[in-house]
């Protein structure tokens, strides 16, 4: 019997480690660190993801051919330490936050595995773009494609054009450190007052409510961008190179002012400025998808990196047709690094073929990639906590959800295998009613407990999509913004000019509101019966029972924790939140019915923080 070909992935050492089980050029299983430990970005090693993917994957320790570390710690080294002595002397507390960790850790990654594995096991370096160029190429449904990354940094590329042929993975072209599209859009989220590294999904949804007044100034004093689509930074504006500060004080100088203190009120300034670094990001990856399409000739495009979860540049790039097809990984930061390392490793290191793509499905498998449990799991859960359920099967199952979501209940759905990737995709998901003109605003509130202007996306029927969104391709990763489609819409008149966010917010937009942004955008998932069929089978139970094949789906979390992964972690959420039913498999629960919660020992977080 021939055996088998299995690879580790891994990412750690610097946010958002995660873990991937590829057997044979398959994905079997991937999961992030922070799903397990409940520390949202844990960057620690991903001692619980391995963990799982060897125990989905059923594989021994001894089974392990390679592991695939997603980026090369000499050369972030190399980086890091020029950095270091070119922002000399006040680059300091540089050393102390990024030179230490590496020292300690990355470059002792391979003691790390022998540790924590009890044996030697060859410990392959990728780096960290090939990582994402692997990671958006060979899951695809493509042969061939070209592909583009841009993040923050690697070790010293930012950005990369490349080209995916059968199994083989090339760069072409890349645009090194310290010129950054992803720290220019992070520095705007920095000065508007969000966190680096998670904020900018809110500088994204708060671009619509201004506009590009400052894109000129953009242009003029912070990037030159290049005929080629290449580009560079004015670094007299900004800081990252030698402090922890993004930006210098010639940039707060340029927009007015210091950077907005976190938790403080959003005024127009800061929506206009969100609206004018959107448009340059978009702008700037159309200029390079153009010279891209001119470099390699492909017609179709694969995207990973962080700026790559930037869904409205993603929709605009798609609706600009430079390329026929666009796919983009859907674990496109930092975790979807350890997904990519494996496959390279197994395609390019151990000479795996590739199996030939169909152009239709990707090998993703809706990135649908991590944990599950059982209905006997979730019984033993409620027996040991003495809860209360009814077990709802078969048919009836979806008639009676989507009943609750027609009397405006609010559902926290745990349902199958857990997602890999930011985006809860119909497993790890809090879903209601998108026609009710309040959901939004109260899902935000009190459930999200979020800012307010945050949109939420819908999930809707694969074969129904273009009955509600200008859209006619699939989108099941939830990484393309399309338009409501304009007979649903409502014209509603608001000032440009005012910082009445809640005002702005509660106008109707169209027939199904909590999913419709104040430009009449949506960042569409759409469902289909092989990939999810219990929630497709919801969802066509809602659209028989009300005439709408649309829900409102966003993560199942709350705000500063990650989305829940087992049963405890998703009641917890549910009994802290207004959350009106949980439902765990095939168990419903209604929050009228539960015994009194409390934050007692038993319902802490198992694992412990180091």
């Amino acid at each position: 019997m021939r055996k088998k070909l299995i690879v580790l992935g891994i990412s750690c050492f610097y946010h958002d480690s995660a873990a991937t089980l590829v057997i044979d050029g398959e994905i079997i299983a991937a999961a992030q660190e922070e799903r397990f430990t409940r520390k949202k970005h844990d960057p620690r090693f991903p001692i619980n993801a391995i963990n799982y993917c060897l125990e989905e994957g059923q594989v021994n320790n001894n089974e392990i051919d390679a592991i695939a570390f997603y980026d090369n710690p000499v050369k972030s080294l190399d980086r890091i330490l020029n950095s270091l002595i070119a922002g000399q002397p006040s680059s300091k507390e540089q050393w102390d936050e990024m030179c230490l960790p590496l020292v300690a850790f990355k470059l002792f990654v391979e003691n790390k595995v022998e540790k924590f594995f009890n044996r030697k096991i060859p410990v392959l370096y990728s780096e960290h773009h090939f990582s994402h160029a692997s990671s958006a190429f060979y899951p695809s449904p493509f042969n061939d494609a070209a592909i583009l990354t841009i993040d923050g940094v690697g070790e010293w590329a930012t950005t990369t054009i490349g080209l995916g042929r059968g199994g083989r993975v090339e760069i072409l072209k890349e645009v090194n450190y310290p010129n950054s599209l992803g720290l220019l859009y992070s520095a705007f989220t920095y000065y508007c007052g969000f966190k680096i590294n998670s904020g900018e999904y809110k500088l994204m949804g708060l671009a619509p409510y201004g506009s590009p007044i400052y894109k000129d100034v953009i242009y003029k004093y912070l990037i030159e961008v290049k005929g080629d689509g290449s580009y560079k930074l004015n670094m007299d504006y900004f800081a990252y190179v030698h402090s922890q500060k993004m930006v210098d004080s010639n940039f707060e100088k340029l927009f007015g002012g210091p950077p907005r203190k976190a938790e403080s009120r959003i005024t127009r300034k800061e929506m206009d400025i969100a609206a004018s670094i959107q448009v340059v990001t978009e702008e700037i990856l159309f200029g390079l998808a153009r010279h891209a399409k001119e470099l390699t000739g492909e017609k179709n495009l694969v995207l990973a990196g962080g700026v790559a979860l930037n869904c409205v540049a993603n929709g605009k790039l798609l609706r600009e047709k430079i390329f026929d097809r666009i796919w983009i990984q859907p674990a496109s930061g930092d975790a979807g690094g350890s997904l990519g390392a494996a496959l390279l490793v197994t395609h390019s290191y151990f000479k795996k073929k590739r199996k030939r793509a169909d152009n239709v499905s990707d090998r993703q498998k809706g990135s649908l990639l991590g944990i599950s449990f059982s209905n006997r799991e979730i019984q033993a859960f409620i027996n040991t906590y003495g809860l209360i359920a009814e077990k709802i099967e078969g048919p009836q199952r979806g008639k009676i959800i989507a009943r609750y979501l027609a009397d405006q209940k609010i559902i926290g759905y745990f349902s199958g295998r857990m997602e890999f990737g930011p985006r809860s995709l119909g497993a790890r998901s809090i879903i209601a009613d998108p026609r009710n003109i309040n959901m939004q605003s109260v899902m935000n509130l009190k459930i999200k407990f979020r800012e307010s202007f945050r949109p939420f996306a819908p999930s809707v029927l694969r074969e129904r999509v273009s009955d509600y969104f200008e859209l006619d391709k699939e989108s099941p990763y939830m990484l393309l913004v399309a338009g409501i489609k304009p007979e649903l819409r409502k014209i509603v008149e608001w000032k440009k000019d005012t910082d009445d966010m809640i005002q702005i917010l509660n106008m109707p937009r169209s027939l199904i509101p909590a999913v419709t942004h104040v430009d009449y955008s949506a960042r569409v998932q759409t469902v289909d019966e092989n990939t999810n069929p219990k929630f497709y089978q919801l969802l066509k139970e809602f659209d028989a029972l009300t005439g709408c094949g649309v829900l409102v789906n966003t993560s199942f979390n709350v705000r500063g924790e990650p989305v829940v992964c087992n049963p405890k972690d998703a009641y917890r959420c549910f009994m802290r939140t207004d959350l009106d039913f949980l439902i765990l498999e095939d168990y419903v629960f209604d929050k009228n019915k539960q015994p009194k919660f409390s934050e007692t020992e038993n319902w802490r977080d198992e694992y412990e923080l180091d």
